[in-house]
């Protein structure tokens, strides 16, 4: 995969506790000056905050203005439990309210709070993303997948009338049969597009560039190109 690129100096980065339940998350907002939204990141299965993917697609989201939280949605011994079971990563349910209590904490961000929220989603992230902005549409501007799970949302993807763009690698075949039944029940604005040349994981040269000069477009055509306000709460 390429290199992550160095962060500019401009964006700042607090670390969050996100309440969730009986837990708290672990999370990294980056703010660049004047962002005109932010976005929300949902990891695929065994993954975290640190992924190099979701990490290089959220430098290249950064500098083109947009604010980006980087979350862990399962707690540290959720995570060993699950390094052991497998079980938890694919409990789209839970993992979609995780990342509802990540937009509500955004809501009460001082820094965060005038923004409008994006969602982008990997693997079985991707799932959690769309039940999440099915449950809850006034807040979620725009959905990205890569590689994602669609199918693992069920009924809920009649719901999401959110803006979503469905991101599968030219060589994932059966990905791409389980995003093209899901593209035909999305309620909202929605498109499919396929990374030429490119694998599910989109190691390959281009490949992840690629998606993150699509989920760019994306977020900026749909949250906006200045500093959004919320005025759906």
């Amino acid at each position: 995969m390429p290199n992550i690129p160095k962060p500019d100096g401009a964006v700042r980065q607090r670390t969050l506790g996100i309440p969730a339940g009986t837990v708290s998350l672990e999370a990294t907002l980056a703010l660049p000056p004047a962002a005109t939204a932010v976005v929300a990141f949902a990891h695929g299965s065994g993954s975290g905050r640190f992924s190099p993917r979701n990490q290089y697609v959220a430098a290249c989201l950064q500098r083109r203005g947009l604010a980006t939280l980087l979350l862990d949605l399962l707690s540290e011994d959720e995570e060993a439990v699950d390094r052991r079971t497998r079980g938890l990563r694919f409990d789209v349910d839970l993992l979609a309210e995780r990342l509802l209590a990540a937009v509500a904490a955004l809501e009460h961000d001082p820094e965060a709070a005038a923004l409008r929220v994006g969602l982008f989603g990997a693997s079985t992230g991707a799932a959690a993303a769309l039940v999440a902005a099915a449950k809850h549409p006034k807040a979620v501007g725009a959905v990205v997948s890569r590689g994602g799970r669609p199918d693992l949302a069920g009924d809920h993807l009649t719901q999401v009338r959110s803006p979503t763009l469905l991101i599968v690698g030219e060589h994932d075949t059966p990905v791409i049969d389980l995003n093209q039944v899901a593209l035909r029940a999305l309620a909202g604005p929605k498109e499919m597009t396929l990374v030429a040349g490119a694998s599910h994981l989109f190691e390959e040269p281009g490949a992840l560039e690629a998606v993150a000069e699509l989920a760019g477009r994306w977020f900026e055509q749909h949250l906006g190109t200045g500093t959004a306000t919320r005025t759906d709460r």
